[in-house]
């Protein structure tokens, strides 16, 4: 396909020009800027973005697949990011959550894309975001985006999303800890799954405080029985519209547009840097703090002049 049948393919929603499009913004085609400037941005404007995050064990995969299938009983079209963790071996993702959502897999109007951390966040949070852009401008609303974890790479790519659920579950120990650290930032509800083990309630009444604090709420849910999955979308919709009207919405989305120019240049120039430590005059034994010091400060005065 060439790029002017790429383009028209994702305005027609054809399942193969939206492929193309994204594997184009994942490995960095000459053309990608074509491309991403042809994108329809009242789609891209009007479009929810949810993000499904959490530690590993909380369910949040079944969970996702039961709020594509909610979603599609309303008649909505839905697109789905789902961040894998990296093969060791290929560096591509495992797509465990193409396997989870197999019920979903020949359902025109549901476009799930697996995307690798590669180990390194690198430029995923770009390429994610530009992933997106493609589903929204293919008529997909929401949008919705499930990490694999909690770490920092997690918490950078939900930020995209307008409205994030924080999953958790009863009998997952200290990774409530992990919750308070580092996720509580991006939570707007917060989801306890596997609502119907005896010790949800006890972790239901310790989010709520936490909850109370930053003005959110706790929503139970026991996603394999899809009880409560409802009620959670309804409440995303609803903190996402709260959001649009006050300015909110925009305000993040502009917050993170600035995050995403900042990992496109460090991708671009990537490999100008790389060539420059292959290059440098310096001795490779020194803590590499120092090295990357003196890169940064002769790579600057290149920029400069």
């Amino acid at each position: 396909m060439n790029i002017e049948q790429i383009i028209k393919g994702i305005k027609e929603r054809s399942p193969r020009a939206i492929a193309r499009a994204i594997t184009m913004v994942e490995n960095g085609d000459v053309l990608v800027e074509d491309l991403l400037s042809s994108l329809d941005k009242e789609a891209i404007d009007s479009t929810m973005v949810f993000g499904i995050t959490g530690p590993p064990g909380a369910g949040k995969s079944t969970l996702t697949g039961k709020i594509v299938g909610y979603c599609r009983k309303l008649g909505k079209r839905v697109g789905v990011i789902a961040v894998d963790p990296s093969s060791p071996l290929s560096g591509g993702a495992i797509h465990g959550d193409r396997i989870r959502m197999m019920e979903h897999s020949l359902d025109m109007d549901v476009v799930i894309r697996s995307m690798a951390t590669r180990g390194r966040l690198g430029g995923l949070c770009a390429s994610a975001g530009a992933v997106c852009r493609i589903l929204a401008s293919s008529g997909c609303n929401p949008i919705i985006i499930e990490t694999v974890g909690v770490g920092q790479s997690e918490i950078d790519i939900v930020k995209i999303a307008d409205v994030t659920a924080l999953v958790s579950a009863p009998g997952l120990g200290d990774d409530i800890q992990a919750l308070k650290a580092g996720l509580m930032e991006v939570a707007d509800v917060m989801v306890v799954n596997k609502a119907d083990k005896p010790e949800a309630q006890m972790l239901a009444v310790e989010l709520n405080e936490i909850a109370r604090e930053k003005g959110t709420e706790v929503i139970l849910t026991i996603a394999s029985e899809g009880k409560g999955v409802d009620k959670l979308y309804h409440v995303m919709e609803k903190i996402y519209l709260e959001n649009e009207k006050k300015g909110i919405k925009q305000q993040k989305r502009i917050e993170y547009r600035k995050k995403e120019i900042t990992d496109w240049v460090i991708e671009m120039i990537r490999s100008d840097i790389e060539k420059k430590i292959d290059s440098i005059d310096t001795d490779l034994d020194k803590d590499p703090r120092v090295v990357a010091s003196k890169v940064a400060s002769e790579l600057k005065d290149v920029l400069l002049n």
